[in-house]
């Protein structure tokens, strides 16, 4: 096989690997209202097991971390998806919406690997230059997740009823686990040297914390981050009571809308070739934190009607779309060892904080667009904040490659 063909299949499936998190969301929404009858609840108790997924998410990427970097990319993913094909039958024969949020935490504790081995192995093949055009190339795969995933978990829901959405779940895991061990390659020896042990870890993930272009980046973006998040948490919630749109329409809004998020960050790739990860993700907040108070004023007077809101939205995710691949990139490029740690910690704040911010709706239960727009409004401007404060801490931004890496050329 070809360097270059090599390149690209590995590229695929690490962008595959990244989208079943989402697909284990996305495919979901749909299907709330029908969620909330069979389980004799509200949509916006069924909501917090969202939350709940992104809550296992974050916690479940510190568990990774360290075992990734111990044992090697392949073990620690095969056993965190076996682990997730298991909470998905479970979670099909919920018959409660509590046993429902409690197995949906389970599912993201061992779905979560495939994400934070997705974003290490972005550095195991590739040069560190080529980061954030690599991840927004993981994002273009990640796209099939919003356009396609509501509207096959509408047509599951409608047709066969939402247990078999996470039948589907689980048929998609066990395909990843085949396909990895038939055709990814190891690229990371494992380091018998990296200690299990809870100190050890708890000190490796400080010295993460003690970079300060990783805690500048990773906390800037991830509040930004998690707009993105609180949006599709909520978005049931927003178009299917406060809008009154149905399944399908919804499924369709939610696919246009992504089409902001995911068409910028292939716009990203070619910013790249001009400006810096730095300028791009500076500019983007500028841009964001604006609109984001727009939206927030217009949501508080009630001026906004659908049409409004749409734009708004695609505007927001559209910043969004620029902003992540450069904050993490930025983040993750000053290590040259414990990558898989400090990757586990950027997903963990990431995800950790938007958990938070998600959980107000579901725990307040809002049937209003208020608190969504509030919430989102926060978060950016709380990350443009505290880059203004961070980039003073940082004399000249650190690139750093990884010495044993294989990497693989054009």
């Amino acid at each position: 096989m070809s360097s270059a063909r090599n390149r690209w299949l590995i590229i695929i499936i690490l962008g595959a690997l990244s989208t079943i998190s989402p697909f284990a969301i996305d495919l979901y929404l749909p299907a709330f209202p029908e969620v909330a009858t069979a389980l004799h609840t509200s949509t916006a108790r069924v909501q917090l097991s969202i939350v709940s997924y992104f809550a296992g998410f974050s916690i479940g990427q510190l568990i990774y971390g360290p075992l990734l970097d111990r044992f090697g990319r392949k073990r620690p993913l095969y056993a965190g998806l076996a682990l997730f094909i298991v909470a998905s039958g479970l979670c099909m024969n919920s018959h409660d919406v509590k046993f429902l949020i409690a197995m949906r935490f389970v599912q993201a504790i061992g779905g979560c690997v495939a994400g934070v081995a997705g974003m290490t192995m972005v550095r195991d093949f590739f040069h560190v230059d080529e980061t954030a055009k690599i991840i927004s190339m993981l994002i273009l795969i990640l796209s099939v997740s919003p356009f396609l995933a509501p509207r096959v978990g509408y047509y599951v829901s409608e047709n066969l009823g939402w247990r078999w959405v996470f039948v589907l779940l689980a048929a998609f895991a066990l395909l990843m686990i085949i396909v990895c061990r038939l055709l990814l390659p190891e690229g990371y020896k494992p380091d018998r040297t990296v200690s299990l042990k809870p100190l050890p870890i708890i000190r490796n993930y400080l010295e993460v914390l003690k970079e300060p272009q990783f805690l500048t980046y990773a906390l800037a973006g991830s509040f930004a981050f998690s707009g993105l998040l609180v949006y599709v948490s909520s978005s049931p919630i927003v178009f299917m009571e406060v809008f009154h749109v149905n399944g399908g329409k919804f499924s369709l809004i939610f696919a246009a809308l992504a089409v902001g998020f995911v068409g910028a960050n292939q716009v990203n790739v070619f910013l790249l070739r001009k400006f810096s990860s730095a300028q791009i993700f500076y500019a983007t907040l500028l841009v964001e934190c604006p609109v984001v108070l727009l939206f927030l004023v217009g949501t508080w007077f009630n001026w906004l009607g659908l049409p409004a809101v749409l734009v708004l939205l695609f505007i927001i995710l559209s910043s969004l779309g620029l902003a992540y691949p450069n904050a993490a990139a930025l983040a993750v490029v000053p290590f040259d060892h414990n990558i898989g740690s400090a990757s586990a910690m950027l997903g963990f704040l990431q995800i950790g904080i938007a958990v938070l911010a998600s959980s107000i709706i579901g725990l307040t239960n809002s049937h209003t667009m208020t608190p969504v727009a509030l919430l989102v409004a926060l978060t950016s401007w709380i990350g443009l904040v505290i880059l203004l404060i961070g980039k003073r801490r940082i004399p000249q931004l650190r690139y750093v490659e990884e010495k044993d890496a294989n990497f693989l050329s054009h």
